[in-house]
Formats: C-alpha cells, structure tokens, sequence
C-alpha cells in the first residue's frame, strides 16, 4: 500500500480494503478477512461498506477544509482587545497586543480556566506559527481536536477582555 499521510480518504480509497488510521498505526480490513470474520455476509455487503467508509472519509476532508479556512486568526484575537486599554497594574509590561494576549493566556492558566494542552496548543499555533495540522500531527490526535481545543481557548480569551473592559 502506498504511503498517502496527508489524505485519509486518499489512504482508503486506494486501498483494496478498509482502513482505520489510529495515532499509533494504521490497520487495514481486507475483503477476506471481512468474510472470514462475517461468514454470513457476500463480497457485496463489503463493497457497500467500503463505498460507505469512502464516502465518511471524503465528508471529512470537506469538514477539515471547512473548518480550516475558517480558523481564528491572531488579527481576530487583536480586534477582541483593541477596545480594551492595559489595566493600571500591567500598563507597564505591556509593549503590544501580542504581549497582551499571551499575559491573559497565562492568568487563564494559572486561574485553572485552560488546560496545559489548550495552552501549549494556543501557544504553538498563535505565537510559533505552526499550522493546526502540525500541531495534531507531532501530537498524534485528528486536526478537529486541535482545532477545537483552540477554538475553546479562544472563547475564553473573549470572555476574559469582556470581562477586563
């Protein structure tokens, strides 16, 4: 089977049987062993199936398009502050809004409203400029889980200024 990383659709449609991509491997239902395991079931019912697992993988990779083009920006995130003028206390330490941002990730932090993962996550993506699909890469887990851990992160950043205004 070849290796197609970037696709699990891809990865399932090319091959000859059904494929489930785990973090730590991928394992492959071939038609004999779908018969062997279902002796009650025809090579049509399997076929159906695969054409089924086709279809479920392709719908994803219309969701993660979707759902990637409309990633929060860090533009976005400075719009949520720019109606929001530095507290008196940190007026001083804060050079711009990117400081002020990764300051109010920090207080969520430690106030235990963010996870260290929705942390290292935001961080990562907003800060280090790693895409979300090589955060859920290096981390093993599907991009839809990176990307809505830091959708959540982002909802609380805007609960945070609404509060602070």
């Amino acid at each position: 089977m070849k290796n197609y990383r970037k696709s699990d659709y891809a990865l399932n449609k090319f091959s000859e049987g059904i494929v489930y991509q785990f973090a730590n491997g991928i394992q492959v239902i071939t038609m004999e062993d779908y018969l062997r395991d279902n002796p009650e079931k025809t090579e049509a019912d399997f076929l159906a199936l695969k054409a089924i697992s086709d279809e479920i993988y392709l719908e994803q990779v219309r969701l993660e398009t979707a759902q990637g083009n409309k990633t929060v920006s860090l533009t976005e995130l400075e719009d949520i502050i720019a109606c929001t003028g530095p507290s008196l206390d940190e007026s001083y330490i804060l050079a711009d809004d990117h400081r002020r941002i990764h300051l109010a990730v920090d207080k969520l932090f430690v106030c235990g409203k963010l996870t260290p993962k929705q942390k290292e996550r935001f961080i990562k993506h907003f800060f280090k400029g790693m895409s979300l699909r090589q955060i859920a890469e290096d981390e093993g887990v599907h991009f839809t889980s990176v990307d809505e851990c830091i959708r959540r992160v982002v909802d609380k950043l805007r609960a945070y200024f609404d509060e602070i205004k």
